[in-house]
């Protein structure tokens, strides 16, 4: 999991601890910062006030119903499988969402964000666990931390120690 220096014979966290550590923060400031764009969002593709509400919901909504999800496949599938797997949908569902043309295409984007979210945040948080482990609590678990911190979102918190 951590790479090792050969020439020190030791492990350096610290390029998995950056991709961990990012991966996390977009899981987590994506839901808060859509509202920024949003009025620009409904004028631009046409959404009535009542709909432009889906563009957050539909990635509220998938993000949380299949975090459960997301957990059960880490342990069944390898957490490293998974994190791939979920960085590549939710990367290739931002993308799709970015050039949505209609309010259909835009929300179907964001629920797909929503479970590459669900199924990132997980495999994150386990490969968090497992790589800097509880009992070295050290500078590698603070960066982790600030990660989440510096988010401040609430889906970015875990109770697993981390």
């Amino acid at each position: 999991m951590s790479v090792i220096d050969p020439a020190a014979g030791r492990r350096r966290g610290g390029p998995l601890l950056a991709l961990l550590a990012f991966a996390q923060f977009i899981s987590a400031i994506d839901y808060n910062i859509v509202y920024v764009a949003l009025p620009g969002i409904g004028r631009d593709l046409g959404f009535s006030d009542q709909s432009l509400q889906w563009v957050v919901s539909a990635y509220a909504v998938a993000f949380g119903g299949l975090l459960l999800l997301g957990g059960r496949a880490a342990d069944r599938l390898g957490q490293r499988r998974m994190f791939a797997l979920a960085l590549g949908l939710y990367g290739v569902s931002s993308l799709a969402g970015g050039f949505a043309a209609t309010p259909g295409t835009l929300v179907a984007a964001r629920a797909v964000q929503g479970l590459g979210g669900a199924l990132l945040l997980p495999a994150t948080l386990s490969l968090i666990n497992t790589g800097f482990p509880e009992g070295r609590p050290g500078p590698a678990r603070s960066r982790c931390g600030a990660a989440r911190a510096g988010s401040a979102s609430p889906s970015a918190r875990c109770s697993a120690g981390c």
